[in-house]
């Protein structure tokens, strides 16, 4: 074999075996997080479920996609450059769609949060004077000379 096919199946190894890795450990770690936004276990386990699916079809289907280099790998030095270049994409990608859901689903948890709330996030910062049918409000003051 020559070392494009080589470098194609250290690069398919190295990928997918990552986006298990990853998968897994976000999924384990992540179900916590997201019991903490929906508040229901049901939901949050159900909802761990399709993320995981979405993770690995966006992921897998991108190092698919990636895997195909037209120009020819002559040495190894060039496929381990080739290598590197497309594992990095690989975890670049998979950084950025762990960022894109924390970040999405933490701004769920906000609103949610923020609908519950019972008090204003501020303490009122002055109190007006009640004003009755009996009661005439304070006059302005008058401007200084």
């Amino acid at each position: 074999m020559d070392f494009k096919v080589w470098m194609y199946l250290v690069y398919l190894a190295v990928s997918v075996g990552l986006t298990i890795w990853v998968a897994g450990a976000l999924s384990r770690n992540g179900l916590v997080f997201l019991e903490e936004v929906f508040s229901d276990t049901r939901l949050a386990k159900a909802v761990n479920s399709l993320l995981v699916v979405g993770f690995y079809l966006l992921n897998l289907g991108y190092v698919t996609v990636a895997m195909k280099h037209s120009g020819r790998i002559d040495s190894t030095s060039q496929a381990m450059e080739e290598l590197s270049l497309k594992i990095g994409l690989v975890l670049l990608v998979l950084g950025f769609l762990h960022f894109f859901n924390v970040f999405a689903l933490n701004r769920y948890r906000r609103g949610r949060l923020r609908q519950q709330a019972t008090h204003p996030p501020l303490p009122p910062a002055a109190r007006l004077p009640i004003v009755g049918p009996q009661m005439q409000p304070p006059a302005p003051p008058a401007p200084a000379l």
